[in-house]
């Protein structure tokens, strides 16, 4: 199966700066990961257009100092979106305070370079971070985000996608694992599990959208963290990164225009419209071949019902 051709010409609007952003007062809107790095700048120009924005950390002291910084309505709430228990005890509070949730932005991220590592619930560290416990949080929120106002669910992918091959039989990178490709294949699991979760919504003629964003290759402090265990070569790593990455602040626009912009339908996939899709305006970005694959789509979502437990759609 080949990718769909996608449409490269940069969108007008609110992705070209955030000063450019609707109106976003009313809307309840939940970031992931806002603590740092993308995450950071989505949360903050959010609560700066009016939104009431939860910051869904896992550290809640660096939660409540970046909002200390934020101009505008935001709270902070822990979770910990490699552990399942925490991720159900984070929505229980969350919809109990909220029943009516406009926006849902899966953000956080984990990439590990070392050994491989598991979370509590004994998933490859990677794969629960970034696309289980986003999984099992949409799941619990979704009858919130049916309450909203023209509710979006965004999800942040990568140009990793594109290159990453997915296992169903060794979804946990048991076998042979390597880590950077653990890292594509955790991020081609979030893309599949957007489109997967666009077609059960339009199938349940579900008024919540489903969108995907990637930053191309952006400046953040995943890269330091990433390399912890060879923390000068990380250092060397990053500096050298900032030959070829742009600005965080720069990333965050498809997120943003997924979030926000007027017109934006599910399924629908932003990106940078520079070379390779590295850096530059926001466009429709061009999907991996199996991330276009309905049925690795359907038998993602399978195995991530066994695994969390949880079953909507």
């Amino acid at each position: 199966m080949t990718a769909p051709t996608a449409d490269r010409t940069p969108h007008p609007g609110p992705d070209r700066t955030p000063d450019r952003m609707p109106d976003q007062h009313g809307r309840v809107a939940v970031v992931t990961g806002a603590t740092s790095g993308l995450g950071l700048v989505t949360a903050t120009e959010l609560a700066r257009h009016g939104a009431r924005v939860v910051l869904a950390v896992r550290r809640t002291a660096a939660g409540h100092e970046v909002a200390r910084r934020m101009a505008g309505d935001v709270e902070v709430r822990e979770v910990d979106l490699a552990s399942l228990d925490s991720v159900r005890t984070f929505a229980a509070g969350l919809v109990a305070d909220h029943p009516a949730i406009d926006l849902l932005v899966n953000n956080a991220g984990a990439v590990l370079l070392g050994p491989r590592r598991t979370s509590v619930d004994g998933f490859e560290l990677q794969l629960a971070t970034n696309m289980l416990g986003h999984f099992a949080l949409t799941g619990l929120l979704l009858d919130a985000l049916t309450a909203g106002r023209g509710a979006r669910v965004v999800s942040l992918s990568s140009i990793t996608h594109r290159t990453a091959h997915l296992d169903l039989d060794d979804l946990q990178y048991e076998r042979d694992y390597r880590p950077a490709p653990a890292y594509g294949r955790s991020k081609l699991a979030t893309t599949l599990f957007g489109l997967e979760l666009d077609r059960r919504l339009r199938a349940a003629g579900s008024p919540v959208a489903s969108v995907l964003a990637h930053p191309g290759l952006t400046r953040t402090n995943l890269t330091p963290r990433a390399w912890e265990h060879r923390p000068r070569l990380g250092r060397l790593i990053a500096a050298a990164g900032l030959l070829v990455t742009q600005r965080v602040e720069q990333g965050a626009l498809p997120q943003l225009h997924a979030a926000t912009a007027p017109g934006v339908r599910g399924g629908q996939f932003f990106g940078p419209a520079g070379p390779w899709e590295t850096r530059g305006q926001v466009a429709e970005a061009r999907l991996g071949r199996e991330a276009a694959d309905p049925a690795l789509g359907r038998g993602l979502w399978e195995a991530a019902e066994r695994l969390t437990g949880v079953r909507y759609l």
